[in-house]
């Protein structure tokens, strides 16, 4: 009896074995499929962000665990585990990959405070700005903005902006008045060598002579030399 029921522990044991091991082999076929990473409320901020922050990078639902780090490394496990389902919907990183705000978007069940409240105080301590956005009363661009980058950063942009459109608008304005100059010009020689052909159509001298004086020598036309060069 006693050997008996050791192989029926044993088999019992092998049996469950084999189990484990089935439910973690990679399968031929995934039992999966795509899905968007947005629904259609938080795409809608998406694109509100894109817009907002166009010379940023907006990353689409991050873990904190992947832009925070425990001041005490052997402590990283243990905080790993409280926040790795932590993470929010949107953040924001300059172009050196420096995570400058994060934003949520409300589910339908909404978003709970101590959800908010947590995040709220692990971002506000590491410097990054947060925010909850709902999709159907966004801020300004220029509001977020001033959140994320601060009230100095945008008012030299916006200086910055204002120099570029005057530039711009002098520029078109110089150009405008360069055209009129040129319409309201006297025939040019060529204008003069079109009415001379049309009254003598033979008179090809003449229209060699203007040729020699009105293009260069090292013109695309008349190039300097023309003659041939062997090839080396």
């Amino acid at each position: 009896m006693v050997v008996s029921g050791a192989l029926g522990a044993y088999g019992y044991a092998m049996h469950l074995k084999k189990q484990d091991m089935a439910k973690r082999r990679i399968p031929r076929k995934w039992p999966l499929a795509v899905r968007a990473m947005v629904n259609s409320r938080e795409k809608l901020v998406w694109r509100w962000m894109m817009r907002a922050f166009s010379d940023h990078h907006v990353m689409i639902k991050l873990p904190v665990t992947r832009f925070t780090m425990p001041q005490v490394k052997e402590e990283g496990q243990h905080w790993f585990q409280i926040l790795s389902g932590v993470y929010c919907t949107y953040t924001v990183c300059n172009a050196d990959g420096h995570v400058i705000g994060c934003v949520d978007v409300p589910g339908p069940q909404g978003l709970s405070l101590s959800n908010q409240t947590l995040k709220h105080t692990l971002l506000s301590q590491c410097n990054i700005r947060y925010w909850v956005v709902d999709p159907d009363h966004l801020p300004s661009l220029s509001t977020i903005r001033a959140a994320f980058l601060g009230e100095q950063a945008v008012l030299k942009e916006e200086l910055e902006r204002v120099r570029t459109e005057t530039e711009f608008n002098q520029t078109r304005a110089n150009l405008k008045a360069a055209l009129s100059r040129q319409r309201n010009a006297q025939p040019s020689d060529f204008a003069r060598l079109d009415a001379l052909l049309s009254a003598d159509p033979h008179s090809h001298e003449a229209y060699e002579s203007h040729l020699s004086t009105s293009w260069k020598h090292d013109s695309f036309v008349a190039p300097l030399d023309s003659r041939s060069g062997e090839l080396r």
